[in-house]
């Protein structure tokens, strides 16, 4: 294949000789893991809420076969065509998170979703990804632009949102937008005094949020003091990893399932640590932390600071979920409904991890021309309505 595209001068010879294709290599692998740990944890799941066996495994094939190809054609597009992508993607999302607040669906107490015919609509998890590249574009042009306010409009954006996840309420999600965020004004080259500020900031928000929510009083509470309180979940997610040791029990042996009612979901990790055990759940992690890594590296060599800011947003997103998963099913963390990308059950956070990653592979593929520094707001504008 590599010969082969070489000479093949097609719109995909050129894209399979710039694109990154160890990240893409593992993005697949990691939609394969979704595959089989779905066939493994969602048919206990089904029976005992009264539905079909397959009826999980049915919406995941299609929500993971649509991820795939979100991967595989978002990577095509150009830096300029990214950057429209999440204008208008972000600008839909924030009006249907506003949206969830009059019509949503309320599921333990919160407003999250949209009902849909096939699915639901979580329109925060799309927000995410689309509001690290507007915020990218928006420092960068506040550098080359003279009078473009594009530090107010990035700091007036993530006000908005955190009133939005607020009101939800979705802390978790507003906690990883908010480091998000933070990452990204640091690359920016904003002074560590003024990041540290905002950390203390979040740390300060962490500690009111305890003091007004219930539901993270009760999960931080059981995390400091792992006797007292209901610890069903954490505990038999935690035997899980026992029993399975080192190679696992085997596929379908596991008990895991059977016992915890979003072990499709939050707690699929300790569902992989029982059936296919330590070197399994090892290999998952390898695989994440390779995307992250291999992209930061491939950032080093790049001179466009839209690019650096905007894909070091979206791996913060993708590492910081999926490490939060994994560490709150390990009780390395208190625990947070937060779905392990590509793996847990769940159509929104399928394809809107997808999105990210074909926004990352997009920004990381060596291609000419694109926003570079130097466009200035006025000339992008102008390459828009030329393009």
């Amino acid at each position: 294949m590599a010969g082969y595209s070489r000479t093949d001068d097609s719109p995909f010879g050129r894209w399979w000789r710039n694109v990154d294709r160890t990240t893409l290599v593992c993005t697949f692998i990691l939609i394969g893991f979704g595959y089989i740990l779905m066939l493994a944890a969602s048919p206990a799941v089904a029976v005992r809420i009264g539905a079909s066996r397959n009826m999980f495994i049915f919406k995941q094939v299609m929500f993971l076969s649509v991820a795939g190809l979100i991967v595989t054609g978002v990577s095509m597009l150009s830096r300029r065509t990214v950057l429209r992508l999440s204008l208008i993607g972000g600008a839909l999302m924030l009006g249907a998170t506003m949206l969830t607040l009059v019509h949503g669906i309320e599921i333990k107490g919160a407003r999250r979703w949209i009902a849909l015919p096939l699915m639901s609509l979580q329109p925060s998890e799309f927000l995410k990804p689309c509001f690290a590249v507007v915020t990218g574009w928006l420092l960068t042009e506040r550098r080359i632009s003279r009078y473009f306010p594009g530090m107010l409009i990035a700091f007036g954006l993530y006000g908005l949102i955190l009133l939005l996840l607020k009101s939800q309420p979705d802390i978790g999600m507003l906690t990883v937008i908010t480091a998000v965020f933070l990452v990204q004004l640091f690359v920016d080259g904003l002074n560590l005094i003024f990041v540290g500020f905002g950390f203390a900031c979040m740390v300060g928000a962490g500690i009111a949020a305890f003091f007004i929510f219930p539901h993270v009083r009760s999960r931080v509470e059981r995390f400091m003091h792992p006797n007292v309180g209901d610890h069903y979940q954490i505990d038999t997610a935690l035997r899980a990893f026992g029993n399975g040791g080192l190679m696992g029990r085997g596929p379908g042996e596991g008990r895991v399932k059977d016992l915890l009612p979003d072990a499709h979901a939050d707690f699929v990790f300790a569902v992989a640590g029982e059936e296919y055990g330590l070197v399994i759940c090892m290999l998952i992690i390898c695989i994440f932390a390779a995307i992250v890594v291999r992209t930061l590296l491939r950032l080093i060599r790049e001179d466009d600071p839209f690019v650096v800011i905007a894909t070091t947003g979206l791996l913060t997103g993708f590492g910081l979920q999926a490490f939060v998963n994994m560490a709150s099913t390990l009780h390395l963390i208190p625990t947070k409904g937060m779905t392990l990308p590509f793996i847990s059950y769940g159509g929104s956070s399928a394809m809107s991890v997808a999105l990210a990653i074909g926004m990352v592979l997009a920004l990381t593929r060596q291609q000419p021309g694109g926003l570079r520094s130097g466009n200035g707001f006025i000339t992008t504008l102008r390459q828009w309505r030329s393009a």
